[in-house]
């Protein structure tokens, strides 16, 4: 197959240079790694921008750079939803008040502190579920890399996969989450190099702000303004759905209990880093549109027939505006940085699927008493296994029409009945280990059951659909948790100390000046963020 471009020799040579860079990166970093803590933990010694930064670049996968900016142009501003309200009260919900519950308790996963909290039987259910996600979502990574290469450069599907899969697996054998963590940061950079000259030079030929507005439907530069109702906007949903499903259910369950992130906060080097890795993030969080969104709002100017044409799907927005402004020898800059994104998400899926895998499947459930050398040595042979199965989940990602949807789908079965799960545990010392087991249990299934038997053309968007369907999980988990817990005994106010609120204690930063603060970062952030939907309304 022809790509839309002729790669050359000096393109080449950029992304093999990057190749060689990152693996580089992993063998610099094996002599690092000596303890299960080390290479699954980073050794909890990581400053807290840098986790920060790979806390956001872990979420920045090939998936979102192409598919919001495909998104932005069918939909408009109002995708931004995604990225500010959709993560950034999350985020600092996750930082001021969730963390110190994680770190403190000294929990190695997600999984760990659900046992702790519940019993062994919730753990067991939140590993397998997690361990199943992350494997399709990182096929999902993979799948859109790999269909990228196709499009830009004329690359198979298989060559693009395998090629991709290979280096992941290369630094992160070697130097464990400290090499994912180190790359993502690196790749965090790449990315804006690559990306960011996109909607400067279409700004700039538009005519700045107004100017590409004056060539966009009515109300694609607005946020709010168009979501009276679900039949006043493209995205065929209203405020209400928005703010219950995305903003609190998906949001709320994907920021602050997927282990893929939460794994990066970990990583800190002491409480206040790990509360401050969230808070930092949810500050380049919110520019992060302008990489997105923007180019979306200018594919759709520039080429106005975008998403109605046969064989110009919205989903080739950004290769159309890369081959459109980038000059031979640039190009290779632009598809490095979308090499970068999609092995900053695959490097995070593999990292948090290996710690669970190892510590919460294997240790748990097939060998307790091994060596730390010997879990170390799981792990490295988990980040072959997830990676092949990853290669065999992203076929199945191909048989969705809409990657997106086929995402926000796998959130809406299992991050959002744990959001209630962990919300009920964390804030409620009446949860019993069994209300937490059953409600998550039934969350899940009421999520699979709300899917299969309610036909999707009940709602009027996919998104919509998926928005709801959260919701309504979200809520039977909740309902049955507290159901479930009033008839059956809790656990001691003993075995609860340091992992519940109110019988914890919560760390005091009185000495620290205020741009060193969890407290005070945050509410800058969230200041922020009240002005941008303001701003854009």
């Amino acid at each position: 197959m022809h790509g839309l471009f002729h790669a050359n020799g000096v393109d080449y040579s950029i992304i093999a240079i990057y190749f060689v860079f990152v693996i580089g990166v992993g063998f610099v970093l094996k002599s690092r790694v000596r303890t299960g803590e080390d290479f699954f933990l980073s050794g909890r010694s990581i400053p807290g921008w840098i986790t920060g930064l790979a806390f956001l670049s872990a979420n920045l996968g090939a998936l979102e750079i192409m598919g919001m900016t495909a998104s932005g142009a069918e939909y408009g501003m109002i995708t931004t939803h995604f990225y500010w309200i959709g993560a950034i009260p999350a985020m600092l919900f996750l930082g001021l008040y969730m963390m110190p519950f994680y770190y403190v308790s000294k929990v190695r996963s997600v999984p760990e502190y659900l046992k702790l909290r519940f019993n062994e039987a919730t753990r067991g259910v939140n590993a397998v579920s997690f361990a199943v996600m992350t494997v399709l979502t990182s096929g999902i990574s993979l799948y859109s890399m790999a269909l990228i290469f196709q499009v830009l450069i004329g690359w198979s599907l298989t060559t693009s996969i395998l090629a991709s899969a290979v280096v992941v697996l290369v630094y992160v054998t070697l130097g464990g989450l400290t090499s994912s963590i180190y790359n993502e940061v690196i790749q965090f950079f790449l990315i804006w190099a690559g990306l960011l000259p996109i909607p400067l030079i279409g700004m700039h030929n538009l005519g700045g702000w107004n100017g590409m507005l004056s060539r966009l439907p009515a109300g694609f530069g607005h946020l709010w303004s168009n979501m009276g109702s679900a039949s006043s906007n493209p995205m065929g949903i209203g405020w209400l759905g928005v703010v219950l499903g995305l903003g609190f259910v998906l949001s709320f369950g994907y920021w602050t209990t997927d282990f893929l992130v939460v794994q990066r906060t970990l990583a800190a080097r002491n409480l206040r880093a790990a509360q401050n890795t969230p808070i930092y993030a949810a500050f380049f969080k919110m520019i992060v549109p302008i990489l997105v969104i923007i180019p979306g709002l200018i594919a759709l100017a520039v080429f106005p027939k975008i998403g109605h044409t046969p064989g110009m799907s919205y989903n080739l927005a950004l290769p159309l505006l890369i081959s459109k402004y980038y000059p031979p020898g640039m190009m290779g800059l632009g598809l490095t940085a979308m090499l970068a994104s999609f092995m900053s998400g695959m490097a995070g899926n593999v990292t948090a699927f290996t710690t669970v895998w190892t510590y919460d499947i294997y240790q748990a459930y097939m060998r307790k008493d091994a060596s730390d050398k010997h879990y170390v040595a799981m792990g490295r042979w988990a980040v072959l296994g997830g990676i092949v199965i990853s290669i065999g989940t992203a076929y199945i990602a191909a048989g969705f029409p809409s990657v997106m949807d086929y995402m926000q789908t796998l959130f809406s079965f299992f991050n959002a009945p744990l959001f209630g799960t962990f919300l009920l545990g964390m804030f409620w010392r009446r949860t019993t280990a069994w209300g937490g087991f059953w409600g998550l249990v039934c969350g899940i299934a009421s999520a699979f059951a709300l899917y299969y038997l309610i036909p999707a053309h009940v709602f009027s968007s996919p998104d919509a659909g998926n928005f709801w369907r959260a919701w309504w999980a979200w809520f039977i988990t909740v309902a049955l948790t507290v159901i479930v817990s009033l008839i059956t005994k809790p656990k001691t106010a003993e075995e609860l100390k340091g992992i519940v609120f109110g019988l914890s204690n919560r760390p005091n930063y009185a000495g620290f000046p205020w741009y060193k603060r969890p407290g005070y970062l945050a509410t800058i952030a969230f200041v922020i963020l009240v002005a941008l939907n303001v701003v854009f309304w």
